[in-house]
């Protein structure tokens, strides 16, 4: 499908990556990783035709279509969100334009003449081309794809214009979904998304048709998607045969394997070195020393294994001490003309506690964090925070009240506490801004720049009750590993606002969800378990929805019958097992390769003191070497096994299932 040839990016003295070369087959997914400026954008823009390579060649056959969804710079306006996402159609738009005009002149034109006889079969024509396109389906595609990307029916017939840079990019996101590119190239596709439509994504990419490539911060979607991850690294670019996960762990192993080797070339060439600087002067040795420094030319040297990214481990000011009650909100109420966000709704938030905001975009999350936060009074009910709560909000607009004039290091040193202020340059670092960067003015950082200053601001701030409406946006994933231990350590309370399940998972105990026309619900557990829960509910519901098939007379409440309640647990078991089964399965095919390793290794042990073994120097160098390889294998086993039983417990516990 595509063929990248020794491709090589550089801008000035910096190397993005050299000679790098892959193919891309049908309906592959791939996963662009690497930090933030290491070339993942630069290559899709490279394969999209935007940008040349300083060398090699991008191959694909002749009239593949590839389509490129950027990060942001889209704006569209002019144009009817329907006629918009229409223009996908473009080939059949035209057809049935053209065939139009064609029978507006062919009225005027004498049925018995040549010309009326020749512009007919012309149209027929047309109409066998358009009746190839699909017509008839063009119009519930729109439709499906706009309302499963959030859009409701009353905004088709607004201007493009009227939508935020986020909703701006849904509608190239639409448009590309209904063009169906052979290739579709994908650059942070859910940065702007809430989470139901992220799901509603996450499953339209799962099943669509063609090549995937991707670049996200998302694990959750890159795991489920993606079955080959190129990673970008300090100029190189490597290949993983699995997703990012598979990814993490093997350039763990990759990187100590190096290591190994490159120790024990080094300690070989050091003998050599020895032997030849020990016997060069020696007549007797003059053969052997000739010997050994030609083999010395001869070895081809492993580099020395590139440290890998140091990793920061910030924690938070020691929040000042409070009352067990944060924040209380009693009988609130809130409405924006017609528009009734919530009533009558009560909340509690207590110390410690942390909880996810969850709902999509208009059903009131930003509301209740500003009404929560005292920034905004509710048009009935009361709102109270308990003894000494000091509040920090962090939300995409406090970035527009940053001094334009001041450098970033000058910005986050005026909001750094005394304790924190030593630390302020590390964690500039781990939010992407390194070397120089800390001394631009604030006012020539992009939206996303200034966006990461204001939550570097807050990070620094003295607080015992955290609100952060979505922090991950604009993080790459190491800087998402920072804030997510941070905050995991952090002993204040915390409302987040996120679509970001693997963030979200470690860190949340309980999850409040809005919904436009209905009160918040809290569920009393992290997304996954709020996943489940609804899809659990919401299976109940359709059951309960189905007419019941029943031999009685007519007038017969409709119940659930213990026919369809077996259905219906069975459907949960079944959802279930659906977690819980493939770790069990891992577990269990783990823990039979660590026992047939263990075994290997107490032969290979016992075989090694056997006077056979000891008799003969190369047997006894090749069991010690399976032993060593043996031994290394176990440890990696042992590691795997901790991580999954960890895993396994957290499910069994998340959904409420017994231990073994």
């Amino acid at each position: 499908m595509i063929s990248v040839q020794s491709l090589r990016v550089e801008f000035g003295a910096r190397v993005l990556f050299s000679d790098l070369s892959f193919s891309v087959q049908p309906r592959e997914r791939i996963a662009f990783a690497g930090h933030n400026g290491a070339g993942k954008t630069t290559l899709m823009k490279c394969i999209a035709g935007l940008q040349p390579p300083s060398a090699g060649l991008i191959h694909a056959p002749k009239g593949t279509r590839i389509g490129y969804l950027p990060q942001e710079g889209i704006h569209v306006r002019g144009r009817t969100l329907w006629v918009e996402t229409e223009s996908a159609f473009g080939e059949s738009v035209a057809l049935r334009e053209k065939i139009d005009r064609l029978s507006k002149e062919l009225t005027h034109l004498d049925p018995r003449s040549s010309p009326y006889a020749e512009m007919l079969d012309e149209i027929g024509g047309l109409e066998l081309q358009l009746d190839g396109t699909n017509p008839e389906q063009m119009k519930p595609r729109i439709e499906s794809v706009l309302q499963g990307l959030g859009f409701k029916r009353e905004d088709f017939q607004r201007d493009c214009s009227e939508f935020s840079g986020g909703w701006q990019m849904r509608i190239a996101m639409a448009k590309l979904f209904l063009q169906e590119p052979e290739v579709l190239l994908l650059d942070e596709p859910t940065n702007h998304l809430d989470l139901d439509t992220q799901l509603w994504v996450e499953q339209y990419l799962v099943n669509y048709p063609g090549v995937i490539l991707l670049i996200s911060h998302d694990r959750g979607l890159l795991d489920t998607l993606c079955t080959r991850t190129i990673a970008f690294h300090h100029g190189r670019a490597e290949e993983y045969a699995g997703n990012f996960s598979y990814y993490e762990r093997e350039s763990v192993l990759r990187r100590e394997t190096l290591l190994k080797q490159y120790l024990a070339q080094q300690r070989e060439i050091t003998d050599h070195k020895r032997f030849i600087d020990r016997f060069r002067a020696s007549a007797n040795k003059a053969t052997l020393v000739q010997s050994r420094i030609k083999l010395l030319a001869k070895i081809e040297r492993i580099p020395a294994p590139e440290q890998a990214d140091a990793v920061m481990n910030f924690k938070f000011p020691p929040p000042p001490p409070s009352g067990h009650l944060v924040g209380k909100l009693e009988g609130v109420a809130k409405s924006y003309g017609a528009l009734n966000v919530f009533s009558g709704f009560d909340f509690e938030i207590n110390k410690g506690e942390k909880f996810a905001i969850v709902g999509p975009n208009g059903a009131g999350k930003s509301t209740f964090c500003r009404i929560i936060t005292a920034q905004e009074a509710p048009d009935a009910g009361s709102h109270a925070f308990g003894h000494k709560v000091a509040v920090s909000f962090f939300s995409q607009n406090h970035s527009d009240e940053l001094e334009p004039d001041l450098t970033v290091l000058e910005t986050v040193e005026r909001a750094a506490s005394r304790e924190s202020l030593p630390h302020a340059r590390n964690l500039l670092g781990c939010f992407l801004f390194r070397g120089d960067d800390v001394f631009k003015r604030v006012g020539v950082l992009s939206g996303g720049e200034r966006s990461r200053v204001a939550l570097v601001c807050m990070l620094l701030t003295p607080a015992n009750f955290l609100i952060l409406d979505e922090p991950t946006n604009h993080l790459d994933m190491q800087s998402q590993d920072v804030l997510q231990r941070a905050l995991i350590d952090y002993p204040g309370s915390v409302l987040i606002v996120s679509h970001n399940r693997s963030f979200l998972d470690p860190l949340v105990s309980r999850t409040l969800e809005f919904r436009p026309g209905r009160q918040p619900t809290l569920y009393h557990g992290n997304i996954s378990y709020y996943l489940e829960k609804t899809a659990a509910d919401e299976a109940r519901a359709a059951f309960a929805r189905q007419p019941v098939r029943s031999s009685s007379a007519a007038g017969t409440a409709p119940a659930t019958s213990r026919k369809d309640q077996r259905r219906i647990d069975a459907e949960i078991r079944e959802m279930r097992n659906k977690q819980l089964k493939p770790l069990e399965t891992e577990l269990a095919e783990l823990e039979a390769r660590i026992a047939k390793m263990e075994a290997a290794q107490f032969a290979l042990t016992n075989h090694l003191s056997s006077d056979e073994c000891v008799a003969d120097s190369d047997k006894l160098r090749e069991t010690s070497v399976a032993i060593e390889q043996v031994m290394q294998s176990l440890e990696n086993a042992y590691s795997r096994w901790g991580d999954l039983s960890d895993e396994l417990a957290k499910v069994r516990a998340r959904l409420g299932v017994p231990e073994d």
